[in-house]
């Protein structure tokens, strides 16, 4: 039992130094994501800014059985 309390011991007294302190880790990972904020908000509304690619295949599906628009509201089921 004694060599198992030395070991535990030894291993509570051994200190590794970080390499920058603590506060920098935080502040790291906040910037980082702030990056990535940056870089998925210029990719918002991205589809709508090229309509004019897909408005043919737009207006063959708006004719396409069964298909709604904007404004109509939900279909309604058979209630």
């Amino acid at each position: 039992m004694s060599q198992l309390t030395t070991i535990i011991a030894a291993a509570a007294e051994t200190h590794v130094a970080l390499p920058i302190p603590t506060w920098a880790y935080g502040t790291i990972a906040i910037v980082t994501f702030l990056c990535l904020l940056g870089v998925m908000f210029s990719f918002r509304d991205v589809a709508n800014r090229h309509a004019h690619r897909s408005a043919p295949d737009a207006a063959s599906h708006a004719a396409a059985p069964g298909a709604t628009h904007h404004g109509t509201g939900h279909p309604t089921q058979g209630h």
